[in-house]
C-alpha cells in the first residue's frame, strides 16, 4: 500500500533529537564543538545508537567507523535505500550541519514505524565519520572509502591535528567496526542537509532541489624544509617551511580573488607547522587549501594556478613540495530521475521549491560515484554555518524532511 500524500512526519519529535544532540560536545554559546571520534563524538554515537534501537532498527558499524541503523524492508535482500549525512562538527560548528541529515532520517524511520508502513526495500540510516575533516584530513573520509576512493589503510594511518591516527582513535571510543567498508550494492541515497547558503531564507522558499555541486578541488600539501635559529643563520640559506607553506595559502586566496566576480571561491584553510616556536625555523609544513566554480574549465584552471603555485612557494623558500592527497568531486554527479522526484514530491506536498548547486561538500559527493543519488535543502537563517550562530527554525525543516519522508518511501517501495 503506497504512503499517503497526506503523511508526515513528526517535527517536534525531530527536534527534540537536535536539542539532545546540542547537549553533546558544546563549543562556543549555542554551537557544537564535535570534532571526528573524540570523547563527545562517540557520546553522540553513543546516543544515535541507542536511538535506533528502540526504533527497532538493526545496528551495524564498518571499519571505518560509519554507522548503519536498518529498517527492514518486505524483499529484505534487495539493495537498500540509504539516507544519511554526518554527526561530527567543525571547531566553531552549528547544531544543524550534518546532524539534520542523520536525525532527519531516523524521524522517517520512526514515522513509517508510526504509520506501520514497511517499505519493499530496506531503508538505511547511516552516519559517516569525519565529514568535517576538522580533526582528520581530508573531509569525507569515511564515505570516501565506502565508494571506494580512499584504501581503509590509509583511512585508518590518517593522523589527527592532536596526534593519534584514525584507527587508533576508532578503538578507543569502541567504534572500530567489524562490516567490510562498502562494496555492496546500494539502490540509492538521499542526503537531506540546511543549504549553508542564503539564497532559500533570502527568497523564502521551503525546499532546496539540488541539481548538481560546484566543482572542486582540494590539496593537502607539505613542505620540507630546515630548522635554524632565527638570528645568526643567513636569509639566503633559510629554508623555512612555514614561509613556504604561508605563500602558497596567500597565493590560494588571490586566485579566489580573481575568479570571485563569476562566483569562483578558492580557500586558505588550514596552516600547520612545526616545531612552530619563537626563535627556530621550522623544517615542516603542512597547508589544506581548495578552489571551486560552478564551471568545471574554470575550476580546472583554478587548481592548475594551485600546483603552480605550490611548487613557486616551495622554490622562493629553499624547500621541498608534495601533494600528499588531492581531492576533486561535483560536477552534474546527482542522479536526474531523484532530482524529479524531489522536486514532484515538493511540489506534491504544497512546498516552494527552486532548483539550486550545492556549494559545500558533502558525503552524497562520494554516494554518486556508486549508486544513484540526490540532495534536499532546507534553508537556514541567513546562510550562516560553520559558525555557533547557524539555526535552522522547525518551519524550516519540516518541509525539507516530509520531501525527505516522500522520496525514500517512494524509491524503495517501487
Amino acid at each position: 500500500m503506497p504512503l499517503p500524500p497526506s503523511a508526515r512526519a513528526d517535527i517536534e519529535r525531530l527536534w527534540s533529537t537536535i536539542e539532545r544532540s546540542a547537549e553533546i560536545g558544546r563549543g562556543r554559546e549555542g554551537g557544537l564543538a564535535r570534532l571526528a571520534l573524540g570523547d563527545a563524538d562517540r557520546d553522540m554515537r553513543d546516543v544515535f545508537v541507542g536511538w535506533c534501537r528502540e526504533a527497532g532498527l538493526a545496528v551495524t558499524v564498518d571499519k571505518a567507523g560509519n554507522i548503519f541503523a536498518r529498517r527492514a524492508g518486505r524483499e529484505n535482500d534487495l539493495p537498500p535505500v540509504l539516507m544519511g549525512s554526518h554527526l561530527d562538527t567543525q571547531a566553531n560548528g552549528g547544531r544543524f550541519d550534518g546532524i539534520v541529515g542523520v536525525l532527519g532520517a531516523l524521524e522517517v524511520a520512526r514515522t513509517l514505524n508510526d504509520l506501520g508502513h514497511v517499505t519493499r526495500r530496506p531503508l538505511e540510516i547511516v552516519n559517516w565519520s569525519n565529514e568535517e575533516g576538522a580533526r582528520f584530513s581530508p573531509p569525507m573520509l569515511a564515505s570516501g572509502c565506502f565508494a571506494g576512493a580512499y584504501a581503509l589503510d590509509f583511512v585508518h594511518d590518517r593522523p589527527a591535528d592532536d596526534g593519534p591516527r584514525f584507527g587508533e582513535e576508532l578503538a578507543r571510543i569502541g567504534y572500530l567496526g567489524e562490516a567490510p567498508v562498502g562494496g555492496r550494492d546500494v539502490d540509492a541515497y538521499f542526503e537531506l542537509h540546511i543549504e549553508q547558503g542564503p539564497i532559500l531564507d533570502a527568497e523564502r522558499v521551503a525546499v532546496g532541489v539540488v541539481t548538481h555541486a560546484y566543482s572542486s578541488h582540494g590539496f593537502l600539501v607539505e613542505f620540507r624544509g630546515e630548522t635554524a635559529h632565527t638570528g645568526p643563520w643567513p636569509m639566503d640559506r633559510r629554508r623555512n617551511a612555514l614561509v613556504a607553506a604561508a605563500r602558497l595559502l596567500v597565493a590560494v586566496d588571490d586566485i579566489g580573488w580573481d575568479f570571485a566576480a563569476t562566483g569562483g571561491k578558492a580557500t586558505a584553510a588550514r596552516l600547520a607547522a612545526w616545531p612552530n616556536r619563537a626563535g627556530i625555523l621550522s623544517d615542516w609544513a603542512q597547508a589544506v587549501c581548495d578552489v571551486r566554480h560552478d564551471d568545471p574549465a574554470a575550476s580546472a584552471v583554478m587548481a592548475e594556478r594551485v600546483l603552480r603555485a605550490a611548487a613557486e612557494a616551495a622554490a622562493r623558500a629553499g624547500c621541498a613540495a608534495e601533494i600528499v592527497d588531492r581531492w576533486d568531486w561535483g560536477g552534474r554527479i546527482f542522479d536526474p530521475e531523484l532530482i524529479a522526484s524531489v522536486r514532484h514530491h515538493a511540489g506534491l506536498l504544497g512546498y516552494s521549491h527552486r532548483d539550486l548547486p550545492s556549494q559545500a561538500g558533502h558525503d552524497a559527493y562520494f554516494l554518486a560515484r556508486i549508486c544513484p543519488t540526490a540532495m534536499i535543502f532546507t534553508p537556514c537563517r541567513g546562510g550562516i554555518t560553520h559558525n555557533n550562530a547557524e539555526f535552522a527554525s522547525r518551519d524550516d525543516l519540516a518541509p525539507g524532511l516530509n520531501v525527505l519522508l516522500h522520496c525514500a518511501v517512494a524509491r524503495a517501495d517501487r
